[in-house]
């Protein structure tokens, strides 16, 4: 096997692009526990904030809100898109092409029309702002994303197995769900997470479509910007760091199980 050669102008670029990437995250990490308030300087070690954070009412209320509404439209989005996902490639129609090009609308339109498109729609059917108008409103940009991630896994599929399920006298249903189902997880689960992630760090959409008594994290951090951002919004920041990572790494352990066990 031949041995590649070492080239240190690659392994600065490498180096300089992880640092651009995650230097900010490290910021944030480290004046989670500064005792400054003016959150400029590093003054001194402390775990003051993460107390403040659970005290401070208006920002944990958000917070839950945030991942009220995540929860909430990505389990609608991935139950919608993986049967859109599998209906358009199981089935042909005379729409198929229209609808799979329709798709990619919400991925490519820029944020803030499609934040002012929604806004003007509920406005216009008489439907104020509120945290359903919110999730609806996550829904519809996260959807597109499950249905490519699941349509590219399930390209693949070997639809002779669904049909030699059905020769053994599985029905539709138990056919989807004992096979077709366990087969696409992978892309399933990419799609949740992806859907999750889109969610999360949302604003332009959020400040659209969120009545007062449903603003996100996101929102809040934004309205904060002019003030300065507490420390105890770093604490926040950093717990969440730590969630995602650990829902990252619980995926790719399930990713890597189901794959294992399909294949």
């Amino acid at each position: 096997m031949k041995k590649r050669e070492f080239k240190p102008l690659s392994v600065l670029y490498a180096c300089l692009a992880y640092t651009f990437l995650y230097l900010p995250i490290i910021v944030v990490i480290v004046f989670s526990f500064n005792t400054s308030k003016r959150n400029i300087t590093f003054e001194g070690f402390t775990f003051e904030w993460y107390a403040e954070m659970l005290e401070n009412e208006q920002l944990m209320q958000s917070f839950y809100n945030t991942l009220i509404v995540a929860f909430v439209s990505t389990a609608i989005s991935v139950f919608i898109g993986t049967l859109c996902a599998v209906g358009l490639h199981r089935f042909e129609f005379k729409l198929k092409q229209l609808i799979s090009d329709s798709l990619y609308i919400p991925i490519v339109i820029p944020e803030l029309v499609m934040g002012i498109g929604l806004l003007v729609f509920f406005s216009s059917i008489n439907v104020e702002t509120s945290i359903y108008t919110l999730i609806i409103s996550h829904v519809t940009f996260s959807m597109p994303f499950v249905v490519i991630t699941v349509r590219s896994r399930i390209a693949g599929f070997d639809k002779s197995i669904e049909e030699a399920a059905r020769d053994l006298g599985a029905n539709e249903l138990s056919t989807f769900m004992r096979v077709t189902l366990p087969m696409i997880a992978p892309g399933v689960v990419s799609g949740g997470m992806l859907a999750l992630t889109l969610s999360l760090d949302d604003v332009v959409v959020s400040y659209f479509t969120a009545g007062p008594d449903s603003t996100t994290l996101p929102l809040k951090i934004l309205g904060m910007v002019k003030k300065g951002v507490s420390p105890d919004v770093n604490a926040l920041s950093t717990l969440m760091i730590v969630g995602t990572i650990a829902v990252m790494v619980f995926s790719q352990l399930i990713q890597r199980k189901m794959e294992k066990k399909n294949g």
